[in-house]
């Protein structure tokens, strides 16, 4: 009787196994995971950003931000791949508010909203190693505009991709 419940036991055991092995795929997943992170080189607050539907942080007038996690990019890249950026600016992120949790502040801030700008665009995505993907960092440039990057390495780093300086100024006619 003993030799009946050790084998159903272990008979019970294998077959958990093989349920919860089930699950797993034995394939390579087409899609490579990494943080999103942006940097502004604009005196406007990012409100919020996505990258096809992914959210990013916030991000400060000329500051970065990163760590959000994840931006899910094909596993092999390909020419033609493209992203769908949106994102909302403030362009008045230093104004004076009155007390937070006041009339006053709800007040002011349904004033202020009215100033927020969304935006969209697609851009290309670069080359990039289908090894491993560290991250996805969207630059905001002046004029709307936007670059991406995989790169491993921080912003400002040698051999980092992207080299426009951080504070940048909008010029008086955006190109088109």
């Amino acid at each position: 009787m003993s030799y009946l419940k050790g084998s159903t036991v272990y008979i019970w055991v294998c077959g958990c196994l093989l349920v919860l092995l089930a699950g797993c795929s034995l394939g390579e997943s087409k899609f490579l995971a990494g943080n999103l992170g942006g940097v502004n080189h604009t005196p406007a607050a990012i409100n919020y950003f996505s990258v096809n539907g992914y959210g990013g942080p916030n991000i400060s007038p000329y500051g970065s931000r990163g760590g959000m996690c994840c931006a899910m990019l094909p596993r092999h890249w390909q020419p033609g791949l493209k992203l769908k950026v949106e994102w909302e600016t403030d362009p008045n992120p230093d104004a004076k508010s009155p007390p937070l949790g006041t009339d006053a502040f709800r007040a002011f801030m349904v004033k202020h909203k009215v100033n927020y700008q969304q935006h969209n665009t697609i851009v290309a995505l670069p080359a990039y190693e289908t090894e491993k993907l560290c991250s996805l960092k969207v630059h905001f440039l002046p004029c709307n505009q936007i670059k991406v990057t995989t790169a491993c390495m921080a912003y400002g780093q040698p051999g980092y991709p992207i080299k426009e300086p951080l504070v940048m100024k909008e010029p008086a006619v955006c190109p088109k």
